[in-house]
Protein backbone atom coordinates (compact mmCIF):
# COMPACT_ATOMS: atom_id res chain seq x y z
CA UNK A 1 0.00 0.00 0.00
CA UNK A 2 2.79 2.20 0.89
CA UNK A 3 4.67 1.64 -2.51
CA UNK A 4 1.80 2.65 -4.58
CA UNK A 5 0.93 5.61 -2.91
CA UNK A 6 4.73 6.61 -3.05
CA UNK A 7 4.55 5.57 -6.95
CA UNK A 8 1.18 7.75 -7.36
CA UNK A 9 2.73 10.93 -5.60
CA UNK A 10 6.26 10.39 -8.00
CA UNK A 11 3.57 10.12 -10.82
CA UNK A 12 1.39 13.49 -9.93
CA UNK A 13 4.89 15.25 -9.09
CA UNK A 14 6.53 14.35 -12.58
CA UNK A 15 3.03 15.44 -13.67
CA UNK A 16 2.84 18.84 -12.18
CA UNK A 17 6.50 19.66 -13.35
CA UNK A 18 5.77 18.51 -16.88
CA UNK A 19 2.88 21.24 -17.07
CA UNK A 20 4.93 23.70 -15.15
CA UNK A 21 7.74 23.15 -17.47
CA UNK A 22 5.30 23.39 -20.50
CA UNK A 23 3.66 26.65 -19.03
CA UNK A 24 7.02 28.13 -18.13
CA UNK A 25 6.25 28.05 -14.69
CA UNK A 26 9.12 25.97 -13.20
CA UNK A 27 12.04 28.19 -12.81
CA UNK A 28 13.85 25.49 -10.88
CA UNK A 29 13.98 21.85 -11.48
CA UNK A 30 15.56 19.38 -8.26
CA UNK A 31 16.26 15.44 -8.12
CA UNK A 32 18.47 13.54 -6.23
CA UNK A 33 20.97 11.76 -8.28
CA UNK A 34 23.26 8.65 -6.81
CA UNK A 35 26.70 8.76 -6.25
CA UNK A 36 29.81 7.23 -4.23
CA UNK A 37 29.42 9.51 -1.34
CA UNK A 38 25.36 9.18 -0.99
CA UNK A 39 22.79 10.67 -2.52
CA UNK A 40 23.55 14.33 -4.34
CA UNK A 41 21.04 17.51 -4.44
CA UNK A 42 21.26 18.55 -8.20
CA UNK A 43 19.38 21.82 -9.04
CA UNK A 44 18.53 23.34 -12.85
CA UNK A 45 17.55 26.10 -14.58
CA UNK A 46 17.06 26.61 -18.04
CA UNK A 47 20.59 28.16 -18.46
CA UNK A 48 22.14 25.02 -16.47
CA UNK A 49 23.01 23.12 -13.21
CA UNK A 50 22.97 26.32 -10.50
CA UNK A 51 23.31 24.30 -7.71
CA UNK A 52 24.53 20.32 -6.40
CA UNK A 53 24.86 19.68 -2.83
CA UNK A 54 26.34 17.03 -1.12
CA UNK A 55 24.48 14.06 1.22
CA UNK A 56 25.64 15.91 4.30
CA UNK A 57 24.42 18.96 3.58
CA UNK A 58 20.40 20.20 4.68
CA UNK A 59 19.04 19.55 0.96
CA UNK A 60 15.50 21.30 2.54
CA UNK A 61 17.95 24.01 3.47
CA UNK A 62 19.58 24.14 0.01
CA UNK A 63 16.52 24.34 -1.58
CA UNK A 64 15.05 26.80 0.74
CA UNK A 65 18.05 29.07 -0.35
CA UNK A 66 17.39 28.43 -3.43
CA UNK A 67 13.92 29.76 -3.44
CA UNK A 68 15.29 33.25 -2.23
CA UNK A 69 18.12 33.66 -4.41
CA UNK A 70 16.72 32.53 -7.76
CA UNK A 71 12.96 31.29 -7.26
CA UNK A 72 10.27 30.18 -5.35
CA UNK A 73 8.96 28.20 -8.38
CA UNK A 74 10.86 25.11 -7.98
CA UNK A 75 9.95 21.10 -8.21
CA UNK A 76 11.12 17.74 -8.22
CA UNK A 77 11.90 16.95 -11.56
CA UNK A 78 13.50 14.04 -13.02
CA UNK A 79 13.19 15.23 -16.61
CA UNK A 80 14.85 18.28 -16.42
CA UNK A 81 17.29 16.66 -14.47
CA UNK A 82 18.57 13.60 -16.68
CA UNK A 83 21.20 15.08 -18.32
CA UNK A 84 22.69 15.53 -15.22
CA UNK A 85 22.30 12.43 -14.16
CA UNK A 86 23.86 10.91 -17.12
CA UNK A 87 26.87 12.86 -17.17
CA UNK A 88 27.16 12.88 -13.13
CA UNK A 89 26.55 8.98 -13.19
CA UNK A 90 29.12 8.24 -16.82
CA UNK A 91 31.64 10.40 -14.37
CA UNK A 92 31.45 8.45 -11.41
CA UNK A 93 31.93 5.51 -13.79
CA UNK A 94 34.73 6.47 -15.23
CA UNK A 95 33.35 6.94 -18.68
CA UNK A 96 33.57 10.96 -18.74
CA UNK A 97 36.23 13.02 -17.82
CA UNK A 98 34.70 16.46 -18.31
CA UNK A 99 31.21 17.88 -18.55
CA UNK A 100 28.94 19.26 -21.16
CA UNK A 101 25.74 20.68 -19.21
CA UNK A 102 25.75 23.81 -19.02
CA UNK A 103 26.63 25.87 -15.70
CA UNK A 104 23.88 28.40 -14.44
CA UNK A 105 26.71 30.42 -12.90
CA UNK A 106 24.43 33.36 -10.64
CA UNK A 107 25.56 32.26 -7.19
CA UNK A 108 28.76 32.81 -7.93
CA UNK A 109 29.37 36.39 -8.98
CA UNK A 110 33.13 38.70 -8.75
CA UNK A 111 36.06 36.84 -7.55
CA UNK A 112 34.37 34.16 -6.76
CA UNK A 113 33.26 33.58 -10.26
CA UNK A 114 36.43 34.11 -11.87
CA UNK A 115 38.11 31.55 -9.52
CA UNK A 116 35.47 28.94 -10.49
CA UNK A 117 35.96 29.40 -14.14
CA UNK A 118 39.93 29.44 -13.36
CA UNK A 119 39.13 25.88 -11.03
CA UNK A 120 36.67 24.49 -14.22
CA UNK A 121 39.88 24.81 -16.30
CA UNK A 122 41.66 22.65 -14.67
CA UNK A 123 42.13 19.20 -16.73
CA UNK A 124 40.93 15.88 -15.71
CA UNK A 125 43.20 14.07 -13.46
CA UNK A 126 45.67 17.23 -12.74
CA UNK A 127 45.62 19.15 -9.63
CA UNK A 128 46.20 22.98 -9.49
CA UNK A 129 47.08 24.99 -6.36
CA UNK A 130 44.76 27.62 -4.49
CA UNK A 131 47.76 30.31 -5.43
CA UNK A 132 47.46 29.01 -9.38
CA UNK A 133 43.65 29.50 -9.28
CA UNK A 134 44.09 33.22 -7.63
CA UNK A 135 46.85 34.02 -10.33
CA UNK A 136 44.67 32.71 -13.03
CA UNK A 137 42.02 34.58 -11.63
CA UNK A 138 43.61 37.76 -12.16
CA UNK A 139 44.77 38.38 -8.28
CA UNK A 140 47.69 36.59 -7.61
CA UNK A 141 47.75 37.71 -3.68
CA UNK A 142 44.30 36.57 -3.27
CA UNK A 143 44.95 33.07 -2.82
CA UNK A 144 42.47 32.71 0.32
CA UNK A 145 39.77 33.89 -1.27
CA UNK A 146 40.07 31.21 -3.87
CA UNK A 147 40.22 29.08 -1.24
CA UNK A 148 36.95 30.81 -0.13
CA UNK A 149 35.44 30.46 -3.67
CA UNK A 150 36.16 26.71 -3.84
CA UNK A 151 34.67 26.43 -0.20
CA UNK A 152 31.48 28.34 -1.50
CA UNK A 153 31.40 26.64 -5.11
CA UNK A 154 27.76 26.17 -5.78
CA UNK A 155 28.59 23.27 -8.48
CA UNK A 156 31.02 20.75 -6.97
CA UNK A 157 32.27 17.83 -9.25
CA UNK A 158 30.55 19.71 -12.27
CA UNK A 159 32.90 22.31 -11.32
CA UNK A 160 35.98 20.41 -10.05
CA UNK A 161 37.09 22.11 -7.12
CA UNK A 162 38.12 19.13 -5.58
CA UNK A 163 41.19 19.62 -8.04
CA UNK A 164 42.51 22.32 -6.03
CA UNK A 165 45.25 21.72 -3.06
CA UNK A 166 47.25 23.14 -1.34
CA UNK A 167 50.91 24.50 -2.23
CA UNK A 168 52.40 22.02 0.01
CA UNK A 169 50.37 18.72 -1.60
CA UNK A 170 47.63 18.78 1.56
CA UNK A 171 44.17 18.32 0.14
CA UNK A 172 43.32 21.22 2.24
CA UNK A 173 39.24 21.37 2.54
CA UNK A 174 36.27 20.70 0.52
CA UNK A 175 32.23 21.08 1.08
CA UNK A 176 31.79 17.15 0.34
CA UNK A 177 34.09 16.11 2.91
CA UNK A 178 38.28 15.09 2.75
CA UNK A 179 37.22 11.37 2.22
CA UNK A 180 35.07 12.43 -1.36
CA UNK A 181 38.08 14.85 -2.00
CA UNK A 182 40.71 11.84 -2.14
CA UNK A 183 37.83 9.64 -3.68
CA UNK A 184 37.41 11.89 -6.81
CA UNK A 185 40.63 12.24 -7.16
CA UNK A 186 41.91 8.78 -7.36
CA UNK A 187 38.60 8.05 -9.25
CA UNK A 188 40.36 10.79 -11.84
CA UNK A 189 43.63 9.09 -11.86
CA UNK A 190 42.22 5.83 -12.59
CA UNK A 191 40.35 7.69 -15.56
CA UNK A 192 44.14 8.72 -16.74
CA UNK A 193 45.85 5.73 -16.42
CA UNK A 194 43.05 3.67 -18.71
Amino acid sequence: MIETAEADLARLTGQLAARAATEGLLDVGYDEVDSPFGRLLACVTLAGVVRVAFAGEDHDAVLAGLARQVSPRILRSRARLEPVRRELGEYFDGRRNRFDVAVDWRLATGFRRAALAAVAAVPYGTTATYAEVARAAGSPKAVRAAGSACATNPVPIVVPCHRVIRSGGGLGGYLGGLEAKRALLELELRGRRA
